[in-house]
């Protein structure tokens, strides 16, 4: 890994908006340190990558996961939270297994791996998440009760975080992706993922106010 260029950690990268945000800060000359569930990635490398295993859901996951990262760099120039699942999303009633996995994985594990990487984030560095305006009290709807409910807790965390890093300069933008072409979203979406990435990372450089929901359709609102 080049020694000159920025670090990223990326959670689930194996394919969708995490690999092509991958390429594309790989392609801003970041070093990415990316996470997939394998720890392997099939059909993409580069000498600026490093992956390595993470079963987010599980604490002992979570440990060995920031150690293989601090066993690679010291600091962390951003960290991207995008690891997710929306089992529920089309669902109307709450089903109580996929409504604890997608607490599980898209809450309990983001806050807590993020906690653990926290101090190695470097003064002025940044932090985003992967979230959705479904999380947004404006677009409540009856459907993806766990999946909504999900990600306007990250919103909720990230506002937290951001008045507790503030003193160190770090910037949090919790991100609505838009409505990609993944697994998701589906071949009608309007959004390739490539087109996702480029637009979460304007709003990775463009935010200024820590905390504030951004959604790459309608740059710098919420």
């Amino acid at each position: 890994m080049n020694k000159l260029y920025k670090t990223a950690v990326v959670t689930g990268i194996s394919s969708g908006i995490g690999l092509a945000l991958t390429q594309k800060l790989l392609n801003e000359n970041y070093n990415v340190i990316g996470t997939t569930r394998s720890g392997s990635l099939d059909d993409f490398s580069h000498s600026n990558l490093k992956i390595v295993p993470l079963e987010a859901t599980s604490q002992e996951s979570r440990d060995n996961a920031v150690n293989a990262i601090l066993a690679i760099t010291e600091s962390i120039d951003l960290l991207v939270n995008n690891a997710g699942i929306a089992p529920d999303v089309f669902s109307i009633e709450p089903d109580f297994e996929s409504f604890t996995a997608t607490i599980n994985t898209n809450v309990t594990s983001v806050i807590f791996f993020t906690e653990l990487l926290l101090k190695h984030i470097k003064t002025g560095g940044k932090i985003a998440f992967i979230s959705s305006s479904m999380g947004l009290l404006k677009n409540a709807a009856p459907n993806g009760t766990a999946y909504r409910l999900s990600k306007n807790a990250i919103n909720m965390y990230a506002a937290m975080l951001a008045s507790r890093v503030i003193d160190r300069q770090i910037i949090v933008t919790p991100i609505h992706p838009g409505w990609v072409q993944t697994k998701l979203g589906g071949n009608q979406a309007p959004f390739t993922t490539k087109d996702s990435a480029d637009g979460i990372y304007d709003a990775i450089l463009s935010n200024t106010n820590s905390g504030k929901f951004w959604d790459i359709t309608i740059p710098g609102l919420d």
